[in-house]
């Protein structure tokens, strides 16, 4: 394989995580994993590190705003990047199916390719009844008014890093994945999920695991798909 593929990975307190997801990320395909320490007060950037990470740090707390850190520290290596794969820090995706998303962009299939949980498997419990019917509701918002069909905004996901780029992404925290795929659908960039497996994350999530959090997930995933319209 020819193509540079770069990951990217936002973490706020995982420090019980996110040494196992670097650790898994299959080392032969990946020139870089680099994870942006969002404000954490616990051990996560020091983890990072030891499991061989490039770390970041952003002080102002944001999915969003964390993801967006990474690709400014893209824009400013001198060493090209063709593919982009975004990960989670909490262990509940299978970092070792990357290869799975990866290969429909080499075989120049798709820009865009979704790890779907939906399709996949779930350990019971991994996902939230809150989260399971935000994920049906989105996808189908999307494909009455973008004609797009997705069946997950699944943060485990990779793209081209120039069609990343087209989609001037722009989400600070929950919209983030929404955003991308909705952009994505509007450029008619090539969608594709494919089926991965998903277990219960280390730790407690700090969005589906609140009432906050939840509600203010859910608002920002729709008012962000009608914002595109």
């Amino acid at each position: 394989m020819n193509k540079i593929v770069r990951v990217i990975i936002p973490a706020f307190n995982e420090e019980n995580g996110v040494g196992e997801v670097v650790k898994e990320i299959p080392k032969g395909i990946v020139a870089e994993v680099i994870v942006v320490n969002n404000n954490s007060n616990d051990n996560t950037k020091e983890v990072a590190q030891q499991a061989g990470a490039t770390v970041l740090d952003e002080k102002v707390p944001g999915y969003g705003r964390a993801c967006l850190k990474g690709m400014d520290y893209l824009k400013t290596n001198t060493v090209k990047t063709d593919i982009i794969v975004f990960l989670d820090a909490d262990h509940s995706d299978y970092p070792e199916e990357m290869n799975m998303l990866i290969q429909p962009i080499l075989d120049d299939k798709a820009d865009l390719v979704i790890g779907s949980r939906a399709l996949g498997n779930k350990e019971r419990g991994s996902m939230t009844p809150q989260q399971i019917f935000g994920n049906w509701l989105a996808t189908h918002l999307i494909k009455l008014f973008y004609n797009v069909s997705f069946t997950d905004l699944g943060p485990f996901r990779a793209i081209r890093y120039d069609k990343l780029l087209a989609l001037n992404m722009q989400d600070k925290n929950y919209g983030w994945t929404v955003e991308m795929q909705v952009k994505a659908a509007k450029q008619k960039m090539r969608c594709l999920e494919i089926p991965v497996r998903y277990r219960k994350r280390i730790g407690y999530s700090k969005v589906s695991g609140t009432v906050k959090g939840t509600v203010l997930a859910g608002y920002k995933i729709i008012t962000t798909i009608f914002k595109y319209i």
